[in-house]
């Protein structure tokens, strides 16, 4: 693969034709905030605390480092006034659904995020989709899922394949940046997995 090369933050950086902003970057030593993304899953895109600028010509654009590709001669800007806001407005809304999350109280800390701006929903699942991908891209389960849209969309463990699959292996479990996932599977396992009829 060829090399290209493009400017983040001011500093010239060199990338593998195919690599996206966020490995660029993170391989120049510039750090961007993500809670969806992990080295070993396909880039997803959900959080968009990954947002970037792009400028060009001019102008600058947002776009989410975890999914665009580098191409030559991009520059990118990956911290800003505007970025800091919506990065803070991001985890403002995260934080009414995991108020205690310290991965988001770190964050929310970083960017000045107050986590009172929205009513608490205490759901304590952001959607960030890390334990559903997982399960079907490494794990191969698919013993969870997401459930629903919009408002409504809530993580679900398929109990027939979970009671089976998920004692084994557990590897979505450290992968959750609030930890609802360990609370739901304990949950789903009380009220549905089968019994031992001993």
């Amino acid at each position: 693969m060829s090399k290209l090369h493009l400017k983040i933050d001011g500093k010239e950086v060199e990338a593998e034709e195919g690599a996206t902003l966020l490995e660029a970057a993170r391989s120049a030593g510039i750090s961007i905030p993500t809670l969806c993304h992990h080295a070993e899953l396909q880039p997803h895109g959900g959080c968009r605390l990954c947002t970037v600028e792009l400028q060009m010509r001019g102008w600058k654009r947002p776009v989410v480092s975890c999914v665009y590709t580098v191409a030559e001669g991009l520059e990118v800007i990956t911290r800003s006034e505007k970025l800091n806001r919506i990065r803070k407005g991001i985890l403002e809304l995260l934080l009414a659904h995991a108020p205690d999350a310290p991965l988001l109280n770190e964050l929310a800390q970083e960017y000045g995020a107050d986590k009172n701006r929205f009513e608490q929903e205490g759901s304590f699942c952001i959607h960030c989709g890390l334990c559903v991908r997982y399960c079907a891209e490494v794990a191969q389960k698919h013993a969870v899922g997401f459930i629903d849209r919009g408002i409504r969309k809530e993580i679900s463990f398929i109990p027939e394949i979970a009671a089976k699959e998920c004692n084994d292996c557990k590897g979505c479990f450290p992968l959750c940046p609030t930890s609802y996932i360990q609370a739901a599977f304990v949950l789903v396992e009380s009220l549905a997995f089968p019994r031992d009829s001993k």
